[in-house]
């Protein structure tokens, strides 16, 4: 039977739940266990597909089409193992489940409650992974902060669960925050002690007080904090802020975290952590050769949480050319204006990539920095809309279409070069329509995404619903755009560029999605080498 670990916040938000957990889960997956890592969030969405990225950050896809939380793509990245739709958990889809149920008469016409139907389907989903057999053990995150009246039935759930599984096969970690007053020149533990009392009131005595501090600990505060909070002195771990999300496996180790849950859940230790492949890519992180200055060109800038995995991506790719990666985010709209004042934005860059995104916002700043890095042979790459615009300017400037546009941003253009696919344009309703989810692509050899990834055959993760129109591959390969990769089921356009420019790419898909500290997609590590040279 898998054991089961549940994480909860306190105090305030954005205490780095999601880091903590793929962090632990780093540890004991370099001892050997097999691990995964799970997301209930409280909101009523049924998933985070039609969340602005303002609102949640990005939404993040899995290979079998989930639109999930941002925080699988941190466990995916730290574990190098794909998550799944039954990783990421929200109040809406249990309600939607249960109300489905109702409605078919499943309850046989008992009074429909949050204890115990709610709550039942959250236990299910809760042991679902670890019934698979599949897992050692798996850490449960729960979204949101204690105290909240949307997190009350998960708390509630867990503590049914730790009386049914008993206490060897589970463990609470809760993620606090200790503060630091400068004016009074010391930490306080008051937030946590109020933080646990209030989690005590809801039935759950937590295992492992995680803090997050500015300041080390020291011997009496955490004490102070073991007495007050009941548990374990060696129980109270520290989390000082670090450099690098990186290092915090590292940071955990030093502090015995992993050791103080395999002591308390019993597990065979059978070795210590091998993480000698993590401190490689953290030497190479820390000590480059080089630094290059990449442009990403968006349109929700203002919160670095709407492009995470590209952010994540660069970083990767980086350390395996041992170069530093700023990247610059440059909003969309600002470039809009005269060209010539474009072109001087932009020239002090090494590359430009154009993110991903929906709708009109930005679009023509978007074409004019794909003209600027065509006709300056500026390393680019666009993803996903980021292709789409690219091939739109591809076909005014270079084809002359100077009407070409996409049906999303203008429904009328004579010159449709992104279209929407035919299944998709019956469907009113927006959440789950998209094609979602890994797809096939059979790569031409003798092209930059062939030099990349080394096969003719991949498979990359899909979110959108307009494609570029085959109508209009013959004209773009006898200008000299040529698309070096078709799904081979649909003949649907996955990859283009320019054959002679030193690197000019644009996907259909999102690489940054399956990035990973032990396999850095080979696009962004093509990406930021052409960007170096």
């Amino acid at each position: 039977m898998a054991k089961h670990i549940f994480v909860t916040g306190g105090v305030t938000s954005s205490l780095g739940k999601g880091i903590l957990c793929a962090s632990l889960a780093k540890l004991l997956q370099a001892r050997g266990f097999k691990v995964t890592i799970q997301k209930f969030d409280p909101y009523i969405n049924v998933d985070p597909g039609t969340l602005n990225p303002y609102e949640h950050g990005e939404c993040y896809v899995t290979d079998d089409g989930a639109e999930t939380d941002l925080d699988l793509g941190h466990y995916e990245r730290f574990l190098n193992v794909p998550t799944s739709r039954a990783n990421n958990v929200t109040t809406g889809s249990i309600y939607q489940t249960v109300i489905n149920k109702e409605r078919a008469g499943d309850y046989l016409g008992k009074t429909v409650q949050v204890i115990p139907h709610i709550t039942d389907e959250i236990k299910r989903r809760m042991l679902l992974l670890g019934q698979s057999g599949n897992f050692d053990i798996v850490i449960t995150e729960l979204g949101g902060t204690v105290g909240d009246i949307e997190s009350l039935p998960y708390v509630e759930s867990v503590r049914q669960l730790r009386w049914e599984l008993g206490r060897d096969n589970c463990l609470t970690i809760h993620l606090t925050l200790v503060p630091y007053l400068r004016a009074a020149h010391e930490l306080k533990t008051k937030p946590t002690q109020h933080s646990v009392k209030e989690l005590l009131s809801l039935g759950i005595q937590p295992d492992i007080l995680v803090c997050r501090t500015e300041h080390p600990l020291n011997l009496d505060l955490r004490r102070k904090l073991a007495q007050f909070c009941n548990v374990e002195t060696g129980s109270v771990i520290e989390a000082m802020d670090a450099e690098t999300i990186y290092d915090v496996p590292l940071l955990f180790h030093k502090e015995k975290l992993d050791a103080a849950v395999i002591s308390k859940l019993h597990l065979r230790d059978t070795k210590e952590p091998n993480l000698n492949s993590w401190k490689n890519f953290l030497g190479k992180l820390k000590n480059p050769l080089h630094e290059i200055k990449i442009g990403l060109i968006g349109k929700y800038n203002e919160l670095p949480d709407a492009y995470k995995s590209i952010f994540e991506s660069f970083i990767h790719a980086g350390a395996v050319n041992e170069t530093r990666v700023k990247v610059l985010p440059v909003h969309a709209v600002d470039l809009e204006g005269d060209y010539e004042e474009v072109a001087r934005r932009l020239e002090h860059l090494n590359g430009i990539l154009v993110a991903p995104g929906f709708g009109e916002r930005g679009i023509e700043g978007k074409i004019h920095a794909i003209r600027y890095a065509r006709e300056n042979n500026v390393p680019f790459f666009g993803i996903c809309l980021g292709m789409q615009t690219a091939c739109v300017e591809f076909a005014r400037n270079v084809l002359g279409l100077e009407e070409a546009s996409s049906t999303e941003v203008n429904p009328k253009t004579p010159h449709p070069i992104i279209d929407m696919m035919n299944d998709q344009k019956k469907i009113t309703q927006k959440g789950g329509t998209m094609r979602l989810g890994a797809y096939a692509c059979e790569v031409q050899k003798k092209t930059k995404a062939y030099s990349a990834y080394g096969s003719t055959l991949i498979q990359e993760r899909h979110r959108h619903r307009w494609e570029f129109n085959n109508q209009y591959l013959e004209a773009f390969e006898k200008a000299g755009m040529h698309a070096s990769g078709l799904n081979p089921d649909t003949g649907l356009v996955e990859i283009m560029e320019i054959k002679n420019h030193p690197w000019f790419v644009g996907v259909q898909f999102h690489p940054e999605l399956k990035s990973t500290v032990e396999n850095p997609h080979p696009l962004f590590v093509a990406f930021v080498k052409a960007c170096i040279q």
